[in-house]
């Protein structure tokens, strides 16, 4: 994993599961990732924007704005664009094939590495079968999920008056309850199946908000994380490897000032 903060450039970078329009959303370390990162091209693998959220009550403040504006502006200075919507921006599924600002709506799409590996990009939903299934016990974990964060923002507020570094306690639940487990093992499993139904030497997806890069299933199976939890991308470089990029150790170790400055500014929104 990366914890550099020096500006960097790559040959494609993958985002998802960003989440603007919940409190959740950690919009100023993205806009900071953002500024510090960019690539030939940007892949916005689902969950950027929360239809679900913004349903039931609208929340959208200017960081929000400012994250959507950031990537439009990529655009515009020639970043190729492209958003595979996931579960919680399903909306945007009737747009297929259209482009909002030069950024293009895709259902699936294949991405070739420089090694020229390919890989499958798809946000993941669709092998969830909570989500197919029983959409209204996917409503009633996300409300779950929402809880469980509203206390990680109380918890790390205290620990950060302790000198403590973040700590995620949904994420800590993920590696460690046995369901949770058995989930994401059966997910990644059924993602992998995809690639090799495509014939693809891997898959990039989301959703699930784990991120990780292995290759336990017969083909390489990659997960970008999320911006609400993790706040994690994956980065194409150059000879076609792929990395995480890890962008709160990178907050953990900037300067004071500068990591007080965003915290306050997570801490207000």
């Amino acid at each position: 994993m990366s914890d550099s903060p020096e500006a960097r450039r790559y040959r494609a970078l993958f985002i998802s599961d960003v989440h603007l329009g919940t409190k959740g959303c950690q919009a100023d370390l993205l806009l900071d990732f953002l500024k510090y990162h960019d690539a030939d091209t940007i892949y916005l693998v689902g969950d950027i924007v929360d239809g679900w959220r913004l349903k039931s009550s609208w929340y959208w403040p200017q960081k929000h704005n400012d994250v959507v504006q950031k990537l439009l502006r990529k655009g515009r200075k020639g970043t190729r664009m492209l958003y595979l919507p996931g579960n919680h921006d399903e909306f945007l599924r009737d747009y297929y094939g259209t482009h909002f600002g030069g950024i293009e709506v895709v259902e699936t799409a294949i991405h070739e590495a420089a090694d020229g590996k390919r890989y499958l990009v798809i946000h993941g939903d669709v092998f969830d079968l909570v989500v197919r299934h029983a959409k209204w016990l996917a409503f009633l974990g996300d409300w779950a999920y929402s809880a469980a964060l509203t206390v990680n923002t109380y918890l790390n507020k205290a620990r950060r008056r302790l000198g403590l570094t973040y700590w995620s306690l949904s994420q800590w639940a993920k590696l460690k309850v046995k369901n949770a487990v058995n989930y994401i093992g059966k997910f990644e499993e059924a993602v992998a199946e995809e690639a090799k139904r495509h014939q693809v030497d891997g898959v990039i997806c989301g959703h699930i908000h784990h991120a990780v890069i292995h290759d336990q299933f017969g083909v390489r199976y990659v997960n970008c994380g999320d911006w609400v939890e993790s706040c994690t991308a994956i980065a194409e470089h150059e000879d076609g490897h792929l990395e995480i990029i890890c962008w709160t150790r990178h907050l953990e170790k900037a300067p004071a000032g500068e990591r007080d400055m965003v915290e306050g500014a997570r801490a207000a929104a």
